[in-house]
Order: structure tokens, then sequence, then C-alpha cells
């Protein structure tokens, strides 16, 4: 008789495990929803055939098509690629150096004020790093000049400040993703390197930036996102006449909010997932190489 009295607490304590579980993944659920919910709309309505964003006409190519044949848009498009390849390539040699040398030397003249500037960026406001910016090119008269190059058969004129600006704010974040890779790199495999008669510039190219190419090609995604996708920053160092892609759709959302700015919105939006999906696969690929050598 004691048996099923016994058995109540377990069947009871394993009925609120199931419900715990179950509202876990209704939490869960809800949380990707919030998040994602808007993107999906805004991919949805991008394809949308009547010139109202909140109400559905029919499926359409007509905002992509009205995207392309925008000479403004397309222009401010490969502004925003040219400036993220050229401050994405500068700021993550500067970044990774900047980490191997805080992670490796950690006791030197100026350590702490070194931490200082290299975290700044990440902490104050874009607006109060748009300023300083926008004076320090004002004062300085660096960075005025304008740099015309002919990107991919597009005749560009690029402002040095908007560049250097990127990259001044790029660096941190790189620095930051390659620090906590090396963080966690074993150094046992240098030294081994090294016993076997590498010089340090072999060991280097040979062991350390494998292992740590994941955190640079991490850091290196995330610069060039944020500077495809700054606005604050390029508004107030760019000049007269030159605008990326977030200045663009900004100036469009001001004379009204058509599909067309939801067709551009979308095209970065599966740009960025094209990006993070080659990244994985080249971190995931390097990964097994290294795993199949040691």
């Amino acid at each position: 008789m004691t048996a099923p009295a016994a058995s109540q607490p377990r069947l009871s304590h394993r009925l609120r495990h199931e419900a715990l579980r179950v509202l876990f993944h209704i939490y869960g659920a809800a949380g990707y929803l919030f998040f994602y919910l808007p993107i999906i709309i805004l991919v949805i309505f991008s394809f949308n055939d009547s010139r109202s964003v909140s109400q559905w006409a029919g499926f359409s190519w007509r905002w992509y098509e009205a995207m392309l044949q925008d000479r403004q848009i397309m222009l401010a498009l490969w502004n925003s690629v040219f400036v993220a390849v050229v401050s994405t390539a500068i700021a993550t040699v500067l970044g990774t150096l900047a980490a191997m040398a805080l992670e490796r030397y950690r006791r030197f003249p100026g350590r702490l004020f070194a931490d200082i500037t290299l975290y700044l960026p990440i902490i104050i406001p874009d607006i109060a790093m748009a300023i300083m910016l926008l004076a320090f090119f004002n004062l300085s008269g660096i960075g005025l000049h304008v740099w015309k190059v002919n990107f991919f058969g597009v005749r560009l004129a690029v402002p040095f400040s908007v560049i250097i600006g990127h990259v001044a704010f790029n660096i941190s974040f790189v620095a930051v993703v390659v620090q906590a890779r090396l963080a966690q790199m074993d150094r046992t495999l240098e030294e081994a390197a090294q016993d076997l008669y590498a010089n340090p510039w072999r060991t280097f190219w040979r062991v350390t930036l494998p292992l740590m190419m994941p955190g640079v090609l991490g850091g290196a995604l995330l610069a060039f996102t944020l500077s495809l996708d700054d606005f604050v920053i390029t508004f107030f160092t760019s000049g007269a006449g030159f605008n990326t892609l977030p200045v663009r759709v900004f100036g469009m959302i001001r004379k009204g909010v058509t599909p067309k700015i939801n067709a551009v919105s979308s095209l970065m939006l599966g740009f960025s997932l094209l990006l993070v999906t080659l990244a994985l696969l080249a971190a995931r690929g390097r990964d097994e190489r290294n795993v199949r050598l040691f």
C-alpha cells in the first residue's frame, strides 16, 4: 500500500519538470519571435506589390528592380562596401597587432593607458566619438582629401575622413575578439614549435596565426558589419555629396517610407548572412584541419 504513495511525489516532481521545460520552450520561442519577427516582416513586405508598407497587395519584384535602377542607391551601396572593405582590412591588421601586444606583453610602460584608449571607442556613445572626429579633422586638416578610385568598374570619390573614422572605432572591436581568442590558446604549441628549431617568424605563420585565425575572422566580420551599418560617424565625417547606404536610407525615410527601403534592408541582411555563413564554414574547416594536425 505504500508503493503508490511513494510514487506520487515522484510523479509530481516529473510533472513540474515537464511543465518548466514547456515553459522555457515557450519563453525561448517568444524571445526569438520578439527579435526576428520584425526582420521577417520587413523581408516579406519588400516583395509587396503595393506602395504601402502596411497593406499586402501581392507578390512582386518591382521594388528590387526600382532599387537596382536607382543610381543614387547603387552608388551609396558601392561607397559603403568600399569603405567597409578598406577600413576592415586596416583595422584587422592593427587590431590583431594590438591584441597580441596586450595579451603577450602584460607589463610594459603605459599598459593602463593602452587599455583605456583601446576600450574607449566601445564605451563612449557614437555621437560623442563622431563629434570628436569632426573636431579633429577640422582642426588638423587630416582626412579632408578625397580618394578617387575605380572600384569594380564604379568611379568612387571617398573622403579619407570616413575611412579613418571607421578604422578608429573598428580597431577596438577587432582587438577585443582577437585578445579573447589568444587568451584561450595553448602556449605549449608555440613552445613545441620553437623546440623543433622554428624561428619566431615561422612559429607565428605556421602555429600562432592558424590557431588565432577564428578570432581574426570573427573580429574582421564584426568590423565589416559595423562599418557597413554605421550612420552617425559617417554622417559627421563625410563631406557634401558623399553618401553611404545608411545615410542614403536616412535621407529617403525623411521623405516617406516605401517598400524600396525594405528591399535595400533585405539586400543588406542577405549579404550579412552570407558573410556570417562563409566565416563559420571557414572557421569550422580550419578547426577540423587543426584537429587532424594535432
